[in-house]
């Protein structure tokens, strides 16, 4: 659990760069998937904070009416990224397939969730739940433009100036190699 050592969560960005006036947005080419990758995991990083807040009070509202449920499907989720990683971590061919496929890792998790939660019968908790929020944080860093700030701190977390819960999860997805690329 070394990787764990000096982990920090980076600041909260302001609400006017994560949505408001000074926040820019457009349609990814979608012809030039390394660079909207990359657009992608740059925004993870950089917004993590807010993406994790934002993804915790839909959590928190939907944990409020649906508490079990919602524990399940979180359950699910956990136990289904843990194997994953696992897999991948002790098989060659999960490892390649985690580095050249990451959009497909993480559908493949949540299809295995979806799965395991249908015969579990928490379907609808699951998709309002966890899947939702993890759609609305991938729209987001999809279409949010970068600015010059949000450049230079992704390159502070890829020189390994700064080690980020966000960092650790997409290295466990495979993509440490192009962060802040």
């Amino acid at each position: 659990y070394t990787k764990m050592a000096g982990v920090q969560p980076p600041p909260l960005r302001s609400l006017d760069d994560f949505v408001l006036s000074s926040a820019r947005f457009a349609v990814p080419n979608i012809r030039d998937l390394d660079r909207w990758n990359n657009r992608i995991i740059n925004n993870l990083l950089y917004y993590q904070s807010n993406y994790f807040v934002c993804a915790l009070g839909f959590l928190l509202l939907v944990g409020y009416f649906q508490p079990f449920q919602l524990f399940v499907g979180s359950t699910v989720v956990t136990l289904s990224f843990l194997g994953f990683v696992w897999a991948a971590e002790n098989q060659a061919p999960i490892r390649r397939f985690r580095r050249n496929h990451p959009s497909v890792s993480v559908l493949a998790i949540l299809l295995v969730s979806y799965l395991f939660l249908t015969v579990l019968g928490d379907v609808a908790v699951f998709l309002l739940g966890i899947a939702f929020p993890i759609l609305m944080v991938l729209v987001h860093a999809s279409v949010r433009l970068r600015s010059l700030k949000n450049k230079l701190e992704n390159k502070l977390e890829s020189i390994g100036l700064k080690r980020t819960p966000m960092g650790l999860l997409l290295e466990a997805l495979g993509q440490e190699q192009e962060a802040g690329s």
